[in-house]
């Protein structure tokens, strides 16, 4: 009896980090995503996780990280925000994951922002460039792609220079729409211009007449789409109905593959789409190459895209950080180790992270589609 006391001290005064965290076994490190993977939005998510979940077989199959499996548990929130606050709850307290990650969308993000911050939750690559998840910096959130105010000035500089001045924007009706109708309005500033008109759609919605009509009324030289693929593709279908010849411009979450699938023929030629990473069909480029193989590897029926590489390099992140966090990762010891990733460079694309930065990259590049779907 006498021993007793001394072996509860013993246990008692374990390293901290060899105790067990939420999220984590002896065999297993698990993830949670909500994330649009059907309706309207669907693609979105379904891309994204495709390309996060080949880099993560890839590393399970070579040993995992610290003889640990990942495992990405994904719920389905049809890009509506009370769906993602239930299925975060549910990931948190139910499935007790170690951390979110890649949750689609600029309103199902921040309708999870108060759990995260409640719980401490890791939140690492969300499929948004809205300011609300940048500014002021959150201990939690890590974004991965470049903002939307980012993007808007690289279309505003690629219009202004070609002498479009005559900018209108089509925009959707909610956080994501707002924070890029806002990021255009100071682009244009910095030219001494503004939009000479907006419009707006609902989130999900295919209902774009009216706005089709309102901004074709004033004859824009180009217009500005802030929204997904099926909203766009509908509003891009009317523009053309209606004898339109602006310069068609849509933000990277519109959804490249999907919007160029939801065009009616001859209409996506010339669209342009920022992109947040780079041309998944470029092999000269190193991350694409590695990108290239593991999904032939895994998905070989699969085509390539800007989406899918996104989730991708998110996952390629998300494991150099849990490497770094060591063989008993906490949530605390995995933030730092995010916060050390100060200018990883992957092969044409770095992400560059501080304790005073979370957010990772300005890339942005431009691409536009042509009337066939494109070919490596």
């Amino acid at each position: 009896m006498r021993f007793l006391p001394l072996a509860l001290a013993a246990v008692l005064s374990l390293p901290a980090a060899l105790k067990a965290e939420q999220g984590i076994s002896s065999t297993q490190i698990l993830l949670g995503q909500s994330a649009a993977l059907s309706g309207t939005s669907g693609a979105l998510g379904q891309e994204f996780r495709a390309g996060a979940i080949q880099y993560f077989k890839a590393v399970n199959a070579s040993g995992g990280i610290h003889g640990r499996q990942i495992k990405l548990l994904s719920l389905d929130d049809k890009y509506e925000p009370n769906k993602a606050l239930k299925n975060t709850e549910e990931l948190i307290k139910k499935d007790k994951v170690f951390a979110l990650f890649g949750y689609v969308g600029t309103p199902t993000s921040k309708s999870a922002l108060p759990l995260i911050k409640q719980y401490s939750v890791p939140f690492i690559a969300p499929v948004t460039g809205a300011q609300a998840l940048r500014h002021p910096l959150n201990p939690e959130v890590f974004n991965i792609r470049a903002s939307y105010h980012k993007e808007a000035a690289k279309i505003i500089n690629y219009l202004a220079d070609a002498g479009w001045t005559r900018i209108a924007v089509l925009y959707q009706n909610d956080g994501f729409g707002k924070d890029g109708l806002e990021g255009v309005v100071k682009a244009l500033a910095t030219r001494g211009l503004k939009p000479i008109i907006s419009a707006s759609v609902e989130r999900n919605s295919l209902k774009t007449t009216d706005a089709a009509r309102i901004i074709n009324n004033q004859n824009p030289d180009a217009v500005i789409m802030i929204s997904t693929y099926g909203p766009v593709a509908s509003f891009v279908n009317e523009l053309h109905a209606m004898g339109s010849k602006s310069q068609l411009m849509a933000v990277s979450f519109v959804g490249t593959k999907p919007l160029f699938k939801a065009l009616k023929k001859g209409h996506s030629n010339s669209i342009g789409v920022s992109q947040v990473v780079p041309f998944p069909w470029n092999s000269r480029i190193p991350i694409v190459k590695e990108y290239q193989r593991i999904l032939r590897q895994g998905q070989p029926t699969t085509g390539f895209g800007f989406s899918s590489l996104e989730g991708f390099i998110a996952a390629k992140v998300v494991v150099e950080a849990l490497r770094r966090a060591g063989p008993n990762p906490s949530r605390a010891g995995f933030i730092q180790a995010m916060e050390s990733l100060h200018n990883y460079q992957m092969g044409g694309f770095k992400v560059d992270f501080s304790a005073q930065e979370h957010n990772g990259s300005n890339y942005v590049d431009l691409t536009f589609l042509g009337s066939q779907e494109w070919q490596p």
